[in-house]
């Protein structure tokens, strides 16, 4: 089945309000070694330079770095686990989730479920810029679904001419 409707969700301040707890728990359910948990746990930690002032970190991940997306991912796991169990299409970068499905009614369905999900996670959804929507004009990650047919430009960029049109112009 052909999905149009995206749940596309993006959660507030995330790399801001990882929760260290949890994230340690997910971590010791996976890795056994102590060393490598506490220097996680150490580099969950480390302070944050504001305005040359060194501040304790309480929550939250150092971003910019290739740990981080990877934490993200451990986290979030479980959201996708359940995902899957329930025969969703979808992808999620870090913060970054799209679910695909067939009608706006699923779509409000599986918001609810992401509420859920990411709430015993101590984490929000971003509601200004999370949505269920169609999928055409939405990007994710850069990315957008086109119409079959879209005239494009000699670019490859869509232009706004009608299907019609672009098919009389021999484009």
């Amino acid at each position: 089945m052909c999905s149009r409707i995206v749940v596309d969700v993006d959660l507030e301040k995330f790399f801001d309000r990882v929760n260290h707890d949890i994230l340690i728990d997910r971590l010791s359910k996976r890795i056994s070694d102590r060393r490598v948990i506490r220097l996680i746990r150490a580099y969950l930690n480390s302070g944050i330079m504001d305005h040359g002032v060194v501040q304790e970190r309480v929550m939250g991940t150092p971003q910019g770095g290739p740990l981080s997306p990877l934490l993200a991912n451990v986290l979030l796991d479980e959201v996708d686990k359940e995902l899957e169990r329930r025969g969703h299409c979808f992808v999620r970068y870090a913060d970054d989730c799209n679910v695909y499905v067939g009608s706006r009614k699923a779509g409000e369905r599986v918001m609810a479920l992401l509420r859920r999900l990411y709430g015993r996670l101590h984490l929000t959804i971003n509601e200004g810029k999370s949505a269920v929507t169609s999928v055409f004009g939405r990007k994710f990650l850069g990315f957008s679904f086109w119409r079959a047919g879209m005239a494009r430009s000699s670019a490859g960029w869509p232009t706004s001419r009608s299907r019609r049109s672009s098919a009389a112009s021999g484009n």
